[in-house]
């Protein structure tokens, strides 16, 4: 049985309508959790999360990517990445996702970051219309 070490939660937008800024080509920070994992060993990290994006052209794309041990992005510490195509939708959908990280290293505290960014054409109108959430919980052993 596994044991609980931690739960940390990370808003950047709790409605729909905001953060209302553009989706852009370069992945752009939605989210950051500090998970106090003690120095344990074997831990289970699972993360979740959700965007809310709207786009009224057809065949737009975005990717949501999960890193481990930095709030900068660089593509070798992804941990995670989906890539998704977006609805039609003036007013907006929510997209959610689940991570888990089962090669963490021993820490003190582990910190993950999730990114979002668009496809080629999503500059030309995918807007980021919230809510945007992230969290994770980290605990030792077997779910």
């Amino acid at each position: 049985m596994g044991a609980f070490l931690d739960l940390r939660s990370s808003m950047n937008s709790s409605q729909t309508g905001f953060p209302n800024v553009p989706l852009t080509t370069a992945p752009a920070l939605f989210g950051v959790i500090g998970l106090q994992t003690q120095n344990k060993a074997n831990t289970v990290i699972n993360l979740t999360g959700t965007v809310g994006i709207s786009d009224p052209i057809v065949g737009n794309t975005f990717t949501i990517e999960v890193l481990r041990g930095t709030t900068t992005y660089n593509a070798a510490n992804v941990i995670y990445s989906a890539t998704l195509g977006i609805r039609v939708s003036l007013f907006g959908d929510i997209y959610s996702f689940t991570a888990q990280d089962l090669l963490a290293p021993a820490a003190a505290e582990t910190i993950y970051s999730a990114f979002i960014s668009g496809g080629p054409l999503i500059i030309l109108s995918g807007v980021r219309s919230g809510p945007e959430v992230f969290w994770g919980v980290a605990s030792q052993g077997a779910p």
